[in-house]
């Protein structure tokens, strides 16, 4: 390991002087391209040097219990001698975590994906407050967010919902809510005041570049219709809405919510992309795991991950076994603390399968 860390710390060396070269910084897409590698390497090598340092001082102290030393001096010493090993030994597991194989997808924005399952409309206001938490989010962490294409239903909730969220590392931070949220409450609707329980299916879905998909318009349908809302609002009196149908995977995007068809059609585009990409991602996903059986973020659609108990105010991540029990604050967009415990524990089992 510390012979791979050698080898980094000098090619981060190599580009720190190379970012700094006039010639360098004239070819702006070579200079972006280095900037980020030299971003990358920066943690594991500022921990790499915390422990060259640490080592120093725990050689000097040791070297130094050899001299002649007086009670007190030798008891200093010792105490230093042992906060550097311990130094050492949390800079050695904090720099394994650092050099574990980085996921590509993690620095891309999402398109984020919610559905209303059981439920009928409790369902879809539990969408409506998912898609919400996640806005809140995107904001806290200062991330810019636009609906692609959403359906409601006429107490306000939602169908279905497509969104982008651009910011920097928002894949890494959202991937592993993937998957069914489960949500038990006494509906508004509910006299009795009985309990319901209802499901929310969330898709994850890094952005695809065409770098990404190599998309053939040729196996594309693009259709077009007219397009309607609630109670007969905003119906169009042209046909803007586009239905664009991929014919070897039969994924079908539907885009509505732009007056202009090119709009609606390049949003729609743009959500087929990701979600052939994810497609890719999930075969990919199915191979490793039966090399490696991962417990995080698999991904799956089916797999309930998730339950928000409202009566008890509490959110219930099951493949954690992590509760919190403040769940307002959590539907307000407060899921750090969540999203913390789960790339730990992927990480972790990350570590754990690189090292059998």
């Amino acid at each position: 390991m510390f012979e791979k860390l050698g080898e980094i710390e000098s090619r981060y060396n190599i580009i720190a002087e190379e970012i700094n070269d006039p010639a360098t910084i004239a070819d702006q897409a070579n200079w972006q391209k280095l900037m980020k590698e030299h971003s990358g390497l920066t943690p594991i090598v500022e921990k790499y040097r915390e422990y060259v340092k640490a080592q120093a001082s725990y050689e000097e102290s040791k070297e130094m219990l050899n001299e002649s030393l007086d009670d007190e001096m030798r008891l200093l010493v010792k105490e230093e001698l042992n906060t550097s090993k311990e130094d050492m030994e949390r800079c050695a597991e904090e720099l394994k975590v650092l050099l574990l194989p980085k996921d590509p997808n993690d620095d891309k924005n999402v398109i984020v994906e919610i559905r209303g399952g059981a439920g009928g409309d409790e369902a879809a206001l539990f969408a409506s407050d998912l898609h919400r938490m996640y806005s809140r989010f995107a904001e806290r962490s200062r991330w810019k967010v636009e609906v692609l294409s959403v359906n409601e239903n006429d107490l306000g909730g939602i169908k279905e919902i497509s969104f982008m969220i651009t910011g920097r590392g928002a894949y890494s931070r959202l991937k592993y809510e993937s998957g069914v949220h489960r949500v038990q409450r006494i509906p508004t609707t509910e006299s009795s005041g009985r309990i319901h329980t209802s499901t929310v299916t969330v898709a994850v879905l890094p952005e695809a570049e065409e770098v990404d998909v190599q998309l053939d318009m040729n196996d594309v349908r693009v259709d077009v219709f007219r397009s309607g809302g609630n109670g007969g609002q905003s119906v169009n009196t042209t046909d803007s809405a586009v239905r664009v149908t991929h014919a070897p995977t039969g994924i079908v995007v539907s885009c509505q919510d732009e007056k202009s068809q090119l709009k609606n059609k390049e949003k729609a585009l743009k959500i087929l992309r990701a979600r052939i990409y994810e497609k890719e991602l999930e075969q990919r996903h199915k191979e490793e795991s039966a090399a490696r059986k991962m417990q995080v973020g698999t991904g799956d659609r089916s797999e309930k991950i998730r339950t928000y108990n409202f009566p008890q105010s509490r959110v219930t991540d099951h493949r954690v076994n992590k509760t919190v029990h403040r769940l307002e604050q959590f539907l307000d967009g407060d899921i750090e603390e969540m999203t913390e415990t789960l790339i730990t524990s992927a990480q972790a089992e990350l570590l754990k399968s690189s090292e059998q």
